[in-house]
């Protein structure tokens, strides 16, 4: 690897803060600006599509941006890591929005770059560079959820394909994407060396999804049927009864993305309704010295703060040693467990900050910030969740960071 001087990323800075002013649609630099806000996540849905987002996304992957560090011969950008993160700190600072939200590029990209076959990554790869499919990941069952291994979904090899027979849940926007991830169950016999990884087209006949309303008031999971559903052999992942192997795999990357919010310091630091402290100053007042009147709370605030540069700093350790190790590590579920318990306090003083004002739903009385931090304040109960349960992760901690055995 050629060894980066400063010199050179300044010079490769300075013609990407030229290439993405050129690039970015000047209708996006207007918040009121008309634009769908399911494009940002791409798919066949916005195919020619003039959405402003949608101009960007394409942009953005001719470049190579939606994807910066993988191969150009997939369509990525080729970038060394260090280049990637000059783009990264030229799309922050330029206030860019993001080009495209992929469960393609943030989960299964990476496994298959590890674990396709040559064919399967050119077929799949620049069309999620391109955000040209949308995905969703098929792993939650009715009776597997933390105990993911006990997955029941059935495929059978039919000869000159498979067929696929169950159910999905919590299978997040499957009634928008257009394929599927997924795990099933190739050999009933076995529990962890009898499930496969296989790619399903969601068109295909026999799919069926029914969205699940949650308390925030959002439908963003969903129910996701299979019955007789057939799938080419070429669409599974790596061997036949190796699949948990790469689920496991895949999971890293989930939580890694999960956490990934809070490196930045982006809405994750601030959220919808602004700065923390500064929202609850204009809700409880200040006091002599012009600092928040509740002492108590502007304790809290303070230590949510601080926890929060801690995690920064954590992720951006744990990032390194990513990049190191050709992968996440273990350590994701540190990260991931952390950050779900940091949105859930940092939601819950918002609320209570805002006083009754935090307590809206909608109506004339309360305003958009204030519905959006109640809002998101239920959905943060999901963090601790999705991409694996706190309880999950704690126990992934406890054996494979900390290497205790298990209790008997």
């Amino acid at each position: 690897m050629a060894d980066f001087g400063a010199t050179d990323l300044e010079a490769l800075r300075a013609q990407l803060r030229a290439e993405l002013a050129a690039a970015y649609p000047p209708e996006l630099r207007n918040p009121g600006a008309r634009s769908d806000s399911e494009a940002i996540w791409g798919g066949r849905a916005f195919a020619g599509s003039d959405d402003p987002q949608s101009v960007w996304m394409r942009r953005a992957a001719e470049k190579g941006w939606t994807a910066p560090t993988w191969p150009k011969s997939y369509g990525g950008g080729g970038m060394r890591p260090e280049e990637a993160r000059v783009l990264a700190q030229e799309m922050a600072a330029g206030r860019y929005r993001p080009p495209l939200l992929s469960f393609g590029i943030w989960m299964l990209g990476p496994v298959l770059l590890e674990y396709a076959t040559e064919d399967q990554k050119r077929e799949h790869m620049p069309r999620i560079v391109k955000g040209e499919i949308r995905w969703c990941q098929g792993y939650s069952e009715p009776g597997a959820g933390s105990d993911l291994a006990s997955l029941a979904t059935k495929c059978e090899d039919k000869g000159d394909h498979w067929q696929i027979d169950g159910q999905k849940v919590w299978t997040s926007y499957a009634d928008r994407a257009d394929w599927c991830f997924c795990l099933v169950r190739t050999d009933a016999t076995k529990k962890h060396e009898g499930i496969s990884f296989v790619l399903i087209d969601m068109r295909t006949p026999g799919v069926e999804t029914r969205p699940i309303q949650l308390i925030s008031g959002e439908s963003p999971f969903c129910e996701t049927f299979f019955t007789g559903v057939k799938i080419p052999k070429g669409n599974l992942v790596g061997k036949i009864n190796g699949g948990w192997e790469i689920a496991k795999r895949l999971l890293q990357y989930e939580r890694q993305n999960i956490s990934a919010g809070f490196g930045d310091g982006g809405s994750v630091g601030g959220g919808a309704a602004g700065d923390l402290g500064e929202v609850a100053k204009s809700y409880i007042g200040l006091d002599a010295s012009g600092r928040l009147a509740d002492l108590d709370l502007r304790r809290r605030i303070t230590v949510n703060k601080m926890d929060f540069q801690a995690l920064r700093q954590t992720i951006g350790r744990t990032a390194a040693e990513s990049r190191a190790a050709n992968g996440p590590s273990a350590a994701t579920s540190i990260i991931k467990y952390a950050a779900a318990e940091f949105a859930k306090e940092r939601s819950e003083l918002m609320v209570e900050a805002m006083g009754d004002q935090g307590l809206g739903w909608d109506g004339d009385g309360f305003s958009q910030p204030e519905i959006m931090a109640v809002r998101g304040w239920l959905r943060t109960k999901a963090n601790s969740i999705e991409g694996g349960t706190s309880e999950v992760n704690l126990n992934v901690i406890s054996k494979r960071v900390l290497g205790l055995p298990d209790p008997k």
